[in-house]
């Protein structure tokens, strides 16, 4: 992450849906009204930003309360299995050290576990100006504020192997020095062996000469040599280490940097970042912004673009750096559950996209942020001892889409846009003739609730849900999922009992409450 505000990259493909009159549901549907009533919320917690905004939006839906939602899914085809490495975590090279004293205290091995294999991405802004590799062959460079060696290394390595996760290094490029990021890298696979997913040049180098880190010109035509440079002393030193780039700060650098680095890097993986929001913009960031629709239609066009560019050259593509606002984050927003809310949607339509995988930043230091894991005291950053804030919750949730196909979704909406419900629904086929479908209402408390339809002929007999709730969206504590919170070993697992409702005529029907979200597994 730069300390920029980044152009807001857009919004994917959870689509909204519209509304059907179905007498004979009735029953059905008012039984699931009950069912679900400990989704909803009452009035708004939030403050006076945008509450014209969410009065306008509240009035538009009560003419339409009760009107359920028609979802029709295409099992017939699919998209790109989801990765069995898709989720991860991004965090500031400054922070390797603390995070790999988490190998021997604290629960990270365990949270971590929870989640499956993932990978641990380490970069941000740090990696190009405050963090330097130190070896007996290097003198510390004056602008150094802090020092990475090998040790650092095997104790990230431990965390590695007991999780289960791997790990993506950044190389500082700012400071053009090919043989020591190669003997950096020699270090990394010695420690880390198979452990080390791969290697990234720089740190969002297309903005290098916005912070001051190169003249101009700086493009891809000045930045390629330069990367070739470091590509061919890594190679000389650790053949075979994978690289991925061009790590850039957001998608619309993408269409001048991904296909040069593919043709002229030829990297394992392409990668780049995404902030809906950013810190400096105004209006400044919000809950409303955040959840917004302009907000998902800007991110699906931003997932477009990086796609485009990936599959054109047959690469991969990572989002290795996201979260909900530039800058570390913004407090009442980004600790707060519309960020998990946020989250649900983002992953499942990234998912949906073709992405190969995503990377939540953050900092462990920082629970006024965006931080999906943090210590809220010195004692327990000290110890290992972390908090599961909201976005933690959202992947959980996105856990169970590992290894399924992402398959077309059609909404209906009659009436006019104005009364439709701010809505997101994606659709994967799981295995064992299951299918998930992850449901996303990010209208405010007190918006009528969406009344869902969901087509499905006699494939399915019914659907389990799994819900994501907390007090509020505002709220940054008493989330839960399926009822559970996460416990402070990092443990957390699924109720065996879980709500459901059958198909009746060919619809399952069910009731969603504003400002929550759900995953149903039709089976």
């Amino acid at each position: 992450m730069s300390a920029r505000t980044p152009a807001t990259d857009g919004e994917p493909r959870a689509r909204r849906s519209g509304r059907r009159t179905s007498l004979i549901l009735v029953a059905l549907l008012i039984a699931a009204l009950s069912a679900f009533s400990a989704l909803g919320y009452g009035e708004s917690l939030e403050g006076a930003d945008g509450r014209a905004a969410r009065a306008a939006a509240a009035t538009a839906r009560s003419a339409s309360a009760g009107i359920p939602v028609a979802v029709f899914i295409d099992s017939r085809h699919h998209g790109r299995r989801v990765a069995r490495d898709f989720l991860g975590l991004s965090f500031e090279l400054s922070s390797l050290r603390q995070i790999a004293q988490y190998a021997g205290s604290g629960n990270l091995i365990g949270l971590l576990r929870s989640l499956g294999p993932g990978v641990l991405r380490f970069g941000g802004a740090s990696a190009d100006s405050r963090v330097a590799w130190s070896d007996p062959a290097t003198a510390p460079p004056p602008w150094a504020s802090e020092l990475l060696d090998a040790s650092d290394l095997r104790r990230l390595a431990r965390l590695a192997k007991d999780s289960g996760w791997r790990v993506l290094l950044t190389l500082d490029l700012a400071h053009f020095e090919p043989a020591l990021a190669a003997r950096e890298t020699a270090s990394a696979r010695a420690a880390l062996g198979k452990l080390l997913a791969g290697i990234e040049l720089g740190n969002e180098p297309d903005a290098y000469m916005r912070h001051g880190l190169r003249e101009a010109p700086w493009t891809f035509a000045q930045y390629a040599p330069q990367a070739q440079a470091y590509a061919a002393a890594i190679a000389a030193l650790a053949p075979g280490i994978p690289l991925a780039g061009p790590d850039v700060s957001g998608s619309a650098a993408f269409a001048g940097w991904g296909g040069g680095e593919a043709a002229r890097l030829q990297p394992r993986l392409l990668t780049g970042h995404h902030y809906p929001l950013g810190c400096h913009q105004a209006p400044a960031p919000s809950i409303e912004r955040l959840l917004s629709v302009a907000t998902r239609r800007a991110e699906d066009a931003s997932l477009d673009r990086y796609m485009r560019v990936a599959r054109a050259a047959r690469v991969g593509f990572r989002l290795d750096e996201t979260n909900s606002v530039s800058c570390g984050g913004r407090a009442g927003v980004s600790d707060t559950f519309a960020s998990a809310l946020w989250a649900v949607s983002y992953i499942a339509r990234s998912m949906a996209a073709g992405v190969a995988g995503i990377n939540f930043h953050g900092a462990v230091a920082n629970c006024r942020g965006y931080a999906p894991l943090c210590a809220p005291t010195p004692e327990r950053l000290e110890s290992g001892a972390l908090s599961a804030r909201p976005e933690w919750y959202a992947l959980l949730l996105a856990k169970a889409l590992i290894g399924d196909l992402p398959v077309p979704t059609r909404l209906a909406w009659p009436g006019p846009p104005g009364s439709r419900a701010n809505l997101s629904v994606t659709a994967l086929k799981a295995p064992g003739g299951r299918l998930h479908l992850v449901v996303v209402d990010d209208d405010p408390p007190g918006s009528a609730r969406v009344l869902l339809h969901l087509h499905v002929g006699r494939r399915y007999g019914g659907a389990r849900i799994l819900a994501l709730t907390a007090p509020s969206p505002t709220a940054g504590a008493g989330v839960l999922l399926g009822g559970r919170s996460v416990q402070s070993d990092g443990s957390w697992s699924e109720p065996r009992t879980l709500s459901r409702v059958s198909r009746h005529r060919g619809l399952i029907a069910l009731a969603v409450a504003p400002s929550s979200a759900l995953l149903l597994t039709l089976r």
